[in-house]
């Protein structure tokens, strides 16, 4: 039931996440959508994957992001001479106690900033399956609890393949959503000489919410509410990209949950308690692309799983407001009806 608390925190969330978001993007010029993105991830429990060519911002993006944050932040920069213990920890034996004491390793921090993560080997990659999916970490037997909120944000230059390793699917898999930051416009470069010019923007960044700030907005996002028809329709979506012909791999059930709570996180941020299909809609791209593989014969026709995500956008019916049967629970007065539409069909 929704109780004047849960409307409070909801308020307390906007509040806080427009500081945060005036925050980052005083260092990011021009690229209101990928701070809204990013703070979505953030507020969903999920992890970012920025992707893009050197240059634009990907590191200076992620370092944003967790200095606005008053809470604990390690960088890995990650090489080929990497190993799985510099990111999860290793035991060291100690003389004068006669036992092995454990070293935590830098994945110990509430935002983790891996830096050029396709640079590492395989094995390292792996070492950060356990920590981004079930955020815990065994070493020797034990298991350690990472802190909360826990973010991992990388980066990876796409373009650049000497002497790098592609990310498995299931490293892929464990990411929320991917985001390209792109150029910026000719007018937010200028300001961006203006800014940049002089003292580096992020000696003079501070934090404008706390840790246990974003737990408590984490909460009320949980506590949004997602109409029957509207969780149908995310099922939809991911399904129709196992089927796909120009697929070989579809999206996996992990995506239908990381889309749902990341449209859960954009309606929270909008103001709402709600969810409407508007908001799986606008992220469904950065969600599923990075998950799906093209076919060998997609790829020579140039086309990307972005395309196909849009085409599929295109192709699923939308529910719409009062359309079908009833879904809204009584215990929700107020709030739109979603339903399967009875004839036609909405393009996105």
């Amino acid at each position: 039931m929704t109780t004047y608390d849960d409307r409070a925190s909801l308020t307390d969330l906007t509040t806080t996440a427009e500081r945060v978001r005036r925050s980052v993007e005083s260092v990011i010029e021009g690229k209101p959508e990928v701070v809204r993105l990013s703070l979505t991830v953030l507020l969903a429990e999920g992890h970012l994957l920025i992707e893009d060519v050197p240059g634009v911002g990907k590191t200076m993006l992620a370092k944003a992001l967790a200095r606005s944050i008053d809470c604990s932040v390690r960088r890995i920069q990650f090489t080929p001479d990497l190993l799985p213990s510099d990111i999860t920890g290793v035991s060291i034996f100690d003389q004068q106690r006669r036992d092995f004491e454990f070293k935590p390793g830098a994945i110990f921090a509430q935002i983790v900033i891996g830096d050029e993560i396709n640079r590492a080997s395989p094995k390292t990659q792996s070492a950060l399956l356990e920590s981004m999916e079930e955020r815990q970490v065994t070493i020797d037997g034990h298991t350690y609890e990472l802190p909360d909120p826990f973010m991992v944000v990388a980066t990876q230059n796409p373009v650049e393949m000497e002497g790098t390793y592609p990310l498995p699917e299931a490293q892929r898999d464990r990411f929320m959503a991917r985001v390209s930051i792109g150029y910026p416009s000719a007018d937010a470069e200028l300001r961006m000489l203006d800014v940049h010019g002089g003292i580096p923007p992020l000696d003079d960044l501070q934090p404008v919410a706390h840790a246990h700030d974003i737990v408590k907005l984490i909460d009320a996002v949980r506590t949004v509410h997602v109409a029957e028809a509207v969780r149908r329709y995310a099922v939809e979506l991911v399904a129709a990209t196992r089927s796909h012909p120009d697929l070989r791999l579809g999206a996996s059930p992990r995506a239908t949950l990381h889309l749902l709570r990341a449209a859960k996180a954009s309606a929270a941020l909008s103001g709402r308690d709600y969810c409407l299909p508007d908001d799986v809609q606008a992220l469904a791209v950065p969600v599923l692309a990075h998950r799906l593989l093209p076919t060998a014969q997609a790829q020579l026709n140039r086309r990307t799983a972005e395309q196909v995500v849009l085409e599929i956008l295109q192709q699923t019916p939308v529910p719409t407001a009062n359309g079908g049967a009833q879904v809204q629970p009584q215990h929700h007065p107020g709030r739109p009806v979603y339903g399967r539409p009875q004839s036609g069909v909405r393009r996105v």
